[in-house]
């Protein structure tokens, strides 16, 4: 044995002034920023609206005219109702009539159509109501074996897809996000036998992608527990403040 096995431990460091304050900087840092940018991106939309639509609105009917200042969001309000109104109307006969001869007007333009058409695409396929969605979450070994992904199955194989693939088995088409944008990703063609489905709903699957794997969803039950435990806790909390025999 050397002296040095007699020493006492060393006491653990305390934590600095400065150290305690960056820990508390951080902490409101990532209270404020989700609600900061939330508000900046609502603030920012809504001018941007009122902008592109009070240049249409006469003079005579803005809100300065009768309250004395530009009151923000009112432009927000004109367009909501103005795009139900036209929404009403197209799903009509005249409207259905009159948007089609609408489009095969723009179709005769070179330019204007290949334009005109790349939007409609994006927007039917960002506000179309439809009841597909994708069913369950699950995981796969790729881009090779022992390596896993998750993706989000959407429906069986079917078609021409089906009959090519060179497999006696159920195909599963999975879509396969990128991080952090879920948005894009890959489309496979994977065999249901290889597929392993999570407990996790499709939205928490997002959340984990979307983190790059930082936020977990919390376990089956974890919320009734903590329910229980803290109804427990009042309990106990209301038997010691009753006053004594």
């Amino acid at each position: 044995m050397t002296e040095h096995d007699h020493d006492p431990p060393h006491p653990p460091r305390k934590r600095g002034l400065f150290a305690g304050l960056r820990a508390s900087f951080l902490t409101g840092l990532v209270v404020v920023m989700p609600i900061g940018l939330t508000l900046w991106l609502i603030w920012t939309v809504t001018g941007w609206i009122d902008g592109f639509v009070w240049p249409f609105i006469p003079a005579r009917w803005r809100p300065e005219q009768y309250i004395g200042i530009n009151l923000r969001g009112v432009g927000v309000i004109i367009f909501l109702i103005f795009t139900v109104i036209v929404g009403w109307v197209a799903k009509g006969f005249f409207g259905r009539s009159l948007l089609q001869w609408g489009e095969d007007l723009v179709d005769r333009m070179p330019v204007v159509r290949s334009i005109y058409a790349g939007i409609k695409q994006i927007a039917e396929t960002v506000f179309a109501q439809t009841e597909a969605s994708f069913d369950k979450a699950c995981m796969f070994e790729y881009p090779r074996k022992g390596t896993w992904a998750i993706g989000f199955v959407s429906t069986q194989a079917k078609g021409e897809i089906a009959q090519k693939i060179p497999h006696g088995e159920t195909i599963l088409s999975v879509f396969l996000p990128t991080t952090p944008n879920p948005t894009s990703g890959y489309l496979l063609y994977v065999p249901e036998k290889d597929v392993v489905y999570l407990d996790m709903g499709v939205e928490d699957a997002a959340k984990l992608i979307i983190s790059a794997g930082l936020v977990y969803p919390a376990p089956p039950g974890a919320a009734a527990a903590k329910a229980e435990a803290r109804a427990e806790a009042k309990s106990r909390a209301k038997a010691a403040a009753l006053p004594k025999p």
